[in-house]
């Protein structure tokens, strides 16, 4: 059985989004998302899929969430539900949740780990966001804290969990 992963940038106000784009720029956490999700697979609703800036990310499985059954589906495969996207990424080591708000809220249950960016600044123009999180149910195993820079406009703290 894989092991089910989160991955997602969440402001402190639990935002992920605005008009289906990422809430800022910080390049150390798309360093840290394509370096966790290399070589994985990758579950992600149709929205998130279509907010992609290059179509399907290389060198992972690329999978799909949605009811619409369109071409232009790209190396990528395309699920129904969340139970099939699971089904078929079965024989892999660890699958990653990446998106949107809906994905995340179904996966949320069934989740092993979290791998969470916490952006210190609450965007109060996002529409979109991440589900509660209940954190009696998981153990914090990383933290590494960054301060905002040239870079990166806010300081965020990258965090993994596992589930107790």
């Amino acid at each position: 059985m894989s092991i089910i992963s989160i991955i997602a940038a969440v402001a402190e106000n639990n935002a992920i989004g605005k008009q289906q784009q990422l809430l800022c720029y910080l390049p150390l956490d798309l360093k840290r998302f394509k370096a966790i999700t290399m070589g994985k697979a990758i579950v992600m609703g149709r929205k998130t899929f279509e907010s992609l800036p290059n179509g399907a990310l290389p060198k992972r499985k690329n999978v799909i969430l949605t009811s619409l059954h369109e071409e232009g589906y790209v190396d990528s495969f395309v699920c129904q539900s969340l139970e099939e996207a699971l089904t078929l990424c079965e024989k892999e080591e660890e699958v990653f949740i990446i998106g949107g708000a809906s994905v995340y809220t179904q996966a949320m249950p069934m989740a092993n780990k979290l791998y969470l960016t916490r952006i210190h600044h609450a965007f109060e123009d996002a529409d979109t966001f991440f589900p509660e999180i209940n954190f009696a149910e998981w153990k914090e195993v990383e933290k590494e804290v960054f301060e905002a820079d040239e870079k990166h406009a806010y300081a965020f703290t990258f965090y993994t969990y596992e589930r107790l």
